[in-house]
């Protein structure tokens, strides 16, 4: 995974979105990237990235795994959908991709924090 990881016909309207998305994250988002950007198992991660046609939330581009916080409205069908897609198409690019809801990131950063880890962690038995 090289660090050109955008679609250059549109990244520069991503690249604003992205921007935005810093601006106005959710309570969420802020309290997990408190933890990710002081490093997770000293692993670096930015955050709103873009990646191909896609603003993901956090991503370790060294380590390939991109982490999303979730709210309310992607319980709903078409937006399970989207994300079943947009999922496929980060995997298929290389990258690994975690989901936490809100109210896990809220209510138990710990465990949130303790998967991360998990899939930094080399698999032993390989």
């Amino acid at each position: 995974m090289g660090y050109k990881t955008a679609s250059p016909d549109r990244y520069g309207l991503l690249k604003g979105y992205a921007r935005e998305n810093r601006k106005n994250a959710t309570l969420a988002e802020d309290v997990l990237w408190n933890y990710l950007r002081r490093g997770v198992s000293g692993v670096k991660f930015l955050r709103q990235h873009v990646i191909g046609d896609y603003i993901v939330d956090f991503v370790s581009r060294h380590e390939g795994l991109v982490v999303e916080v979730d709210g309310g409205y992607h319980s709903e069908p078409r937006q399970q959908e989207s994300d079943e897609l947009r999922e496929e198409e980060l995997e298929r690019m290389g990258y690994h991709v975690i989901r936490f809801s809100n109210e896990e990131v809220m209510n138990d950063i710990e465990s949130v924090l303790d998967e991360i880890r998990e899939r930094l962690s080399p698999d032993p038995s390989l």
